[in-house]
């Protein structure tokens, strides 16, 4: 999985990077187990009628399915929440059950976006040593979902200080990524992006031509699972923390 060199003296990275682009959900704060929750409850709602398996199967399909309509975020989860548990239980599911269900998924739009650990000390290391080394450097969140929901969670991080820009798509791929050069007035080889998701923040990253490091999450919601691969302007990092010695300042 991609180079990495740790040694400051050799960082990976290189000096003509201008923008580093940082993913929100499940790079600078935890998402994911939120919303594993739900799942959850869902699958314990439902376990008079399939197996924890058969539901979490049924769940996915039904997201993939209003994925084009609904989009990402937790009013389109907790709506494709809500639907599968009428499918499956055959519209005999209480209301008190879905009333739980809906509660939940609606918490959701207020969980806490505490940064992970490490977040905080790298951004503050970036602003105060990698953008003085050179002029137009910035730092920008570049992340998909709900358009409230998503500069809600942003707030709440406290980290917006830190941030040159917020971009928020509604989905995340070349299009987008490429979209988001062109708005910063840079080619993709003067940007680097930093996600845990292969398939939205790696892969497309690297086939526009920008540089890309890859913080896996310890866990990774369904759609966003897919085959990861070595590049040459690829480093796969084990912490946030590992990054600012990649860069040159």
């Amino acid at each position: 999985m991609g180079r990495l060199h740790l040694d400051p003296v050799h960082p990976f990275f290189p000096s003509s990077i201008e923008v580093i682009a940082f993913d929100a959900d499940d790079t600078l704060w935890d998402c994911q187990s939120h919303f594993e929750q739900v799942e959850r409850a869902l699958y314990d709602a439902l376990s008079t009628w399939c197996t924890a398996e058969e539901a979490a199967s049924s769940l996915f399909s039904t997201e993939q399915a209003n994925m084009s309509l609904l989009g990402y975020g937790s009013k389109a989860f907790t709506l494709s929440v809500l639907e599968t548990a009428l499918r499956v239980s055959d519209n005999a599911i209480d209301g008190d059950t879905l009333s739980r269900l809906h509660a939940m998924g609606k918490h959701l739009s207020e969980m806490p976006a505490t940064p992970l650990p490490g977040v905080v000390d790298t951004l503050t290391t970036l602003c105060s040593q990698w953008q003085p080394a050179a002029a137009h450097r910035r730092l920008v969140a570049f992340t998909k979902g709900e358009l409230l929901e998503q500069q809600n969670k942003m707030i709440r991080s406290t980290l917006l200080p830190f941030f040159d820009h917020v971009e928020i798509v509604s989905s995340k791929g070349e299009r987008e990524c490429e979209a988001l050069c062109r708005h910063l007035q840079i080619s993709p080889s003067q940007m680097l992006m930093v996600g845990n998701s292969f398939k939205s923040d790696i892969s497309p990253a690297l086939t526009v031509g920008c540089w890309a490091a890859y913080i896996p999450f310890h866990v990774v919601w369904q759609l966003e699972r897919s085959e990861e691969y070595s590049h040459p302007r690829l480093a796969r990092l084990s912490s946030i923390s590992q990054l600012p010695a990649l860069l040159q300042c």
